[in-house]
């Protein structure tokens, strides 16, 4: 990597005031020595996105932007969710940097794979993907349910990287082709290898988190993993087709089988039979029509084509102003 490419480093935060002082103290040593190592530009950046947070995380992404030259922020207008300020952040950074590399606020994410990322980036890799090596600090119901969701992800045909989060480094070019996916609904682990251009993988230890608590419990987790089957996947529609054509074959079969039945004179009324049916055949009428309804909601959400994010605050520009 030339000395002059600037990176910028952009860490989306939410509620995040008990771990962002020792997070600055960590990436300011980093960047310090990737200059020192003229492997970046001292014009290079940590970009804090304020994801609408209710607590001190704002006011000290302001102090800190005043103080260590290193750092800089933006604020979004109210709280859209990890995915869309991980977003805002990257276009914002996109204009101003050659290469930039994405990581969570809460430290679990090693700092010092970022060498290797820019030395593989040094070497053509346009994305690097961070890899956790292994899940061993995760509790067993984490471990299972996460290695589920990676195998189940595949399963349906998307293109994941397995046990990739969202700590990754992308080049200016990838950013630029990435701002012309439209999509509202954000699964942004699945989409970058969509892009295209050459890929590689950094593995790393994953850290305890430093301070605070998760930002993503299980409820938001599913509601994580629901969005990126039904965002990148048909097959559960294909699922519920193959599943109705077998259904009507065997409904058909019945029908066949009662007719002759009662021509022969050896049908009896049986309200088991036909309650059980009924019930049955509405569970799956209705779970293939929730199915169907989830992605006629995402077509909903997409043709409104609302904003994913709304910056009210640009602390960098502010700054140029002054």
């Amino acid at each position: 990597m030339r000395k002059d490419n600037i990176l910028y480093v952009v860490v989306p935060c939410y509620n995040e005031e008990e771990v962002l002082k020792e997070t600055t103290k960590r990436l300011k040593v980093k960047l310090e020595e990737l200059v020192a190592c003229k492997k970046i530009s001292s014009k290079s950046k940590v970009m804090y996105v304020n994801d609408g947070s209710r607590d001190r995380t704002w006011e000290l992404i302001e102090e800190i932007s005043k103080e260590e030259e290193f750092f800089t922020g933006i604020c979004l207008s109210r709280n859209r969710g990890h995915q869309n300020a991980l977003l805002a952040g990257l276009m914002i950074a996109k204009s101003k940097a050659d290469v930039v590399i994405s990581m969570d606020a809460d430290l679990q994410d090693d700092i010092n794979a970022i060498d290797c990322m820019l030395d593989k980036y040094n070497d053509g890799c346009d994305i690097v993907y961070g890899v956790r090596s292994s899940r061993k600090k995760d509790s067993w119901f984490k471990k299972t349910t996460a290695q589920g969701f990676y195998k189940f992800m595949r399963i349906m045909g998307v293109d994941i990287v397995y046990n990739h989060a969202d700590y990754r480094l992308t080049s200016k070019r990838v950013l630029e082709n990435f701002a012309d996916f439209k999509e509202v609904n954000l699964f942004l682990r699945g989409m970058f290898p969509l892009v295209g251009y050459r890929s590689d993988v950094v593995y790393y230890e994953r850290n305890e988190r430093f301070a605070g608590t998760s930002k993503y419990p299980l409820k938001k987790m599913l509601n994580f993993a629901w969005d990126g089957i039904t965002s990148f996947s048909i097959k559960p529609i294909r699922f519920v087709l193959t599943f109705g054509i077998l259904l009507f074959v065997i409904s058909v079969i019945m029908t066949i089988y009662c007719i002759i039945v009662k021509l022969l004179g050896h049908a009896v009324a049986g309200w088991t039979f036909l309650a059980c049916s009924i019930w049955m055949l509405s569970g799956i009428q209705m779970l293939s029509l929730g199915i169907i309804g989830e992605y006629v909601g995402k077509v909903y959400s997409e043709t409104k084509a609302r904003p994913r994010y709304i910056i009210s605050r640009n602390l960098e520009e502010e700054n140029s102003r002054k």
